[in-house]
């Protein structure tokens, strides 16, 4: 697979088969994404793979604590604008309907919403982390590194989801993974064999043609 097939086939998938991921492919993935660029070279990422045991617990945890804990960060920001806010509204519309619920649903909603902390089914769970007092440059650093991760699991014939979603739970996953107390968790990631008879699998995100958010100046 080359890059430009592992580019159109990353899509964020959200139903796994319960396959186990052998613990050298994830440690041969992490290893390899840390050819990421780095401002300075930093390499600002601090990142954990929980598998069996461990997973579960986690999981268990979660479970029992459906509300969440005081948000380590806002995922989006406040009173969202155009076309952020439409993009957005877009792709939620277009999940559920794989899924056959309707916005009314509120219930059903949610309850799709939980599956965040049970990985969708994922038999890994990723850990990316950075030191509190490092600023936004080394936060897209760390985007890059998730970026690679998430390629080269496509490589292995694997799949992802990333998951700003563990933003809600900073003191789970701070003691499921012994984070230190001046790290943050920035987001988790799902990793997996995709369920290819799950319907909610069928989504491919909608991209804005490049004209809307692109130019180019001085070319022939």
């Amino acid at each position: 697979m080359d890059v430009s097939e592992a580019v159109a086939g990353r899509v964020s998938i959200r139903a796994f088969r319960p396959d186990p991921v052998a613990g050298a492919v994830v440690r041969e993935i992490l290893e390899r994404a840390a050819q990421a660029p780095s401002g300075g070279n930093l390499q600002p990422w601090r990142v954990y793979g929980l598998a069996g045991e461990p997973l579960a617990q986690l999981k268990a945890d979660v479970a029992a604590n459906p509300f969440g804990e005081d948000p380590e960060y806002e995922v989006y920001p406040p009173n969202l604008w155009e076309p952020f806010r439409t993009r957005r509204f877009q792709n939620g519309e277009d999940l559920y309907a794989t899924i056959g619920i309707p916005r009314e649903d509120k219930p059903a909603r949610l309850r799709q919403l939980a599956r965040n902390g049970a990985f969708f089914g994922a038999p890994v769970g990723l850990f990316f982390c950075l030191d509190r007092k490092l600023g936004p440059p080394q936060w897209a650093d760390l985007g890059m590194y998730m970026q690679n991760v998430m390629l080269l699991a496509r490589a292995q014939g694997l799949d992802s989801c990333p998951q700003e979603y563990w933003a809600r739970y900073p003191q789970t996953v701070a003691r499921a993974v012994d984070l230190p107390d001046d790290h943050m968790a920035f987001s988790g990631m799902a990793l997996g064999f995709r369920d290819d008879a799950a319907p909610i699998n069928t989504l491919k995100a909608r991209r804005d043609p490049f004209d809307t958010w692109g130019e180019l100046r001085g070319f022939e």
